[in-house]
């Protein structure tokens, strides 16, 4: 006998696109995290992509290292030695290369550390950091309204237009200072 789910088991379209994203990641290559990326308008998916290395390239998973965990380069540092292309990245990417405008839409991300995948305190492990600072300005570019992250086994959070400026704004300030204190010359 075939069961059908109760209503009250079927989760809401917020839960679906966030599971949806979750699904991407599951083609996440990168060997520190899964992330997978939706982009929603209208209640329809119009892209989605997930971490991995540029197409027609050696993924990290395949080649078995990732040269930014040797070199011991914290998360969020130094992503221009990084071999993939951020699951945000790669669904506005996508939708670029069908010609579908995303303007107007919301992101929606899934985002799970892999064991062993990082060389961090176990306190870098339990927060959530939202889309990098590149990707923070793609997805203001690319028109979209929204982005709602979930970090498996963390939080969850949304971010407005607003509050990606206002990370950049961050980051810039904190670029200044390093670089005034000489952490980056």
């Amino acid at each position: 006998m075939i069961r059908v789910s109760t209503r009250s088991n079927r989760p809401n379209k917020f839960e679906h696109f966030l599971n949806r994203a979750k699904v991407a990641a599951e083609r996440s290559t990168c060997l520190r995290r899964k992330i997978g990326a939706v982009i929603i308008k209208d209640g329809v998916e119009l892209s989605s992509g997930y971490v991995g290395a540029a197409r027609e390239t050696d993924h990290c998973i395949d080649m078995g290292k990732c040269l930014r965990k040797e070199l011991r380069i914290p998360s969020g540092q130094r992503y221009e030695l990084c071999r993939s292309v951020h699951a945000e990245q790669n669904a506005i990417i996508n939708a670029a290369r069908v010609g579908v405008s995303l303007v107007g839409g919301e992101m929606y991300i899934s985002s799970e550390r892999i064991k062993g995948g990082y060389n961090e305190s176990s306190e870098d492990k339990r927060k959530i950091y939202g889309p990098c600072m590149i990707c923070q300005k793609e997805i203001i570019n690319a028109g979209l309204e929204a982005v709602h992250m979930r970090e498996e086994g963390v939080e969850f959070r949304t971010y407005n237009l607003e509050d990606l400026k206002e990370m950049l704004r961050e980051k810039e300030k904190q670029l200044r200072y390093n670089i005034k204190h000489s952490k980056l010359k």
